[in-house]
């Protein structure tokens, strides 16, 4: 038994008296131990470092929602326009305020940083309720609110030193809804300026013939109110930069003055226009007050007791303040009222566009978000809606992480930065009508390591602050029907592989058997050479 066990010896000994030394043996060894010590220093060196690892699997991302993170500058849409509405296969269609934040831009590309801040659509009262005429009865005794084209356009803008035109479209249905409110506010200036020719004669006496007493009025009219529909006369509404129906413009003394932003009924034009006649008196000291006789004639006309300077006086509050009752709705009512009488005046010209910014949550599903131009109380003209827009940011996910990756925190390969967020900084110029960009996404899920995360947050979730999202973009332009209102389309779709960075090392195991082979191999290969060349220089000796 001992001795079957001994006989099995894999490291059996030559007696030291058959074993020879050789010069070449000799130098063979040193090069062996020199290779394998800097083989060894390798491997170590390899042992104790880690690299990274990329990983591909199907998405398993549990999450319902998911954030997108925006700010884009609307180039030449107004705020008062810009809208954006989210749109998912789950069938969500919805117009987003929440978490969204305006700045209009001035004609110099300016952010404005307070004045119009937060700039959201009013809820306009659209038409006056105590016009309960039609337009057609309305007519029955002539047309007040005249209808002017190019040519008496130029001619009314001279001939008046105060003109409110109506830029409409007949197929705007606010226009129409409009239109019985707007013609009364033409007679309502009419019969101011009847009523000033009328106290004219009684106290000087004169007669005037028909046409006399016709011409009569029309120079005491305080404001001509006119008309122009932008169906027949396209080119000269394009000219004035009418975006929206109807747009009520006000010329004084033939130059632009202001757009009419509030309530359509008829006294508050009426104030509006004495308001915007005081500020010209300011100006011109020599005009003559008329607008404000207008305002009684109005408020005889629509048997309304409030006068003028209780329309401008803040209401007073009700000593109840239950939001529920009936004093307190009046008066939120009556101070909405005020504060849109109350506006700081505004110049479109210099507030061209808009840049919005903020975040929305969407579903995780495919889906797209669209950055468009719409009005509660006007009709957006197709031809003249220009989504040329900038994209200073995109991007999806935790902003905190997208912070960890620039600061190098991440476990991310070098750029991977800049594939979070590929359309920072580009610039979508529209040339051309009835055009938009339309922008693709493909969103990747990517995973990583965050060793800036402690572990208590780890808690909250498995994966916070270790996973973003890669965007892989591509934009074409689209075009859109003549009737179309022309719209910046983001369509996102997440990648249903995934992808997950993480730092791997060598295993213990792997290093030792590392080492093992190099002593084995190197042992074999230079035994195998040394007796090559002992082969070789015994031959030639012979």
């Amino acid at each position: 038994m001992a001795r079957g066990i001994t006989s099995l010896d894999m490291y059996r000994k030559v007696p030291q008296d058959l074993l020879e030394g050789t010069k070449s043996g000799s130098a063979l060894s040193y090069a062996a131990i020199f290779i394998m010590v800097t083989l060894f220093y390798l491997e170590t060196a390899a042992f104790f470092s880690s690299k990274m690892v990329t990983d591909l699997a199907l998405d398993s991302n549990r999450d319902p929602r998911l954030r997108v993170n925006f700010n884009i500058t609307m180039m030449d849409l107004k705020c008062d326009y810009a809208v954006i509405d989210v749109v998912s296969v789950l069938g969500v269609d919805q117009n987003v305020t929440q978490h969204v934040t305006k700045f209009q831009i001035d004609a110099e590309g300016v952010r404005q940083r307070f004045h119009g801040r937060n700039k959201k659509q009013d809820d306009v009262i659209m038409h006056d309720e105590l016009v309960t005429e039609s337009l057609e009865e309305l007519h029955e005794n002539g047309e007040d609110a005249i209808s002017l084209d190019e040519q008496t356009l130029e001619f009314a803008q001279h001939e008046n030193e105060f003109l409110f035109v109506d830029f409409y479209a007949s197929w705007c249905s606010h226009c129409r809804d409009l239109a019985p409110t707007w013609e009364t506010l033409g007679e309502v200036m009419t019969d101011s300026a009847i009523y000033k020719v009328d106290e004219h004669i009684e106290e000087h006496g004169h007669e005037y013939s028909d046409e006399e007493y016709e011409e009569a009025v029309k120079l005491a009219l305080p404001v001509l109110i006119a008309k122009v529909d932008c169906v027949t006369h396209p080119t000269m509404c394009q000219t004035q930069n009418v975006r929206a129906y109807p747009t009520l413009r006000l010329f004084v003394s033939g130059d632009f003055k202001a757009d009419y932003r509030g309530h359509r009924t008829v006294l508050e034009m009426t104030n509006w226009l004495s308001g915007m006649e005081e500020a010209h008196k300011k100006e011109d000291e020599e005009h003559e007050l008329k607008v404000g006789d207008a305002h009684e004639v109005a408020r005889e006309r629509m048997e309304v007791e409030e006068t003028r300077d209780e329309m401008n006086q803040p209401p007073k509050r009700p000593d109840t303040r239950d939001p529920k009752s009936a004093e307190e709705q009046e008066w939120i009512e009556k101070m909405n009222r005020y504060r849109s009488r109350h506006r700081p005046e505004w110049r479109d010209e210099d507030h061209p566009g808009c840049q919005i910014s903020g975040f929305l949550m969407v579903d995780r599903a495919p889906g797209n978000f669209h950055v468009k131009a719409q009005s509660l109380g006007h009709d957006i003209a197709p031809h003249m809606a220009n989504v040329s827009h900038e994209v200073h940011h995109l991007s999806f996910g935790d902003p905190s992480v997208h912070n960890s990756i620039k600061r190098g925190d991440t476990v991310t390969p070098v750029n991977f930065y800049e594939t979070t967020r590929p359309m920072d900084g580009n610039v979508y110029v529209i040339k051309n009508m009835h055009e938009a960009h339309h922008h693709y996404l493909k969103v990747v899920t990517t995973d990583f390591d965050n060793p800036s995360i402690n572990s208590r947050y780890s808690q909250r979730s498995p994966n916070y602050g270790r996973r973003a999202y890669q965007i892989l973009q591509s934009s074409q332009i689209s075009y859109f029907r003549n009737d179309q209102v022309p719209e910046a389309k983001f369509t996102y779709d997440l990648s249903p592989i995934a992808v997950s960075y993480r730092m791997s090392s060598r295993r213990w195991y792997d290093y030792l058997t590392s080492l093992m082979a190099i002593i084995g191999g190197m042992f074999t290969v230079f035994g195998m050479l040394e007796s090559g060349v002992h082969a070789v220089t015994s031959k030639k000796r012979r």
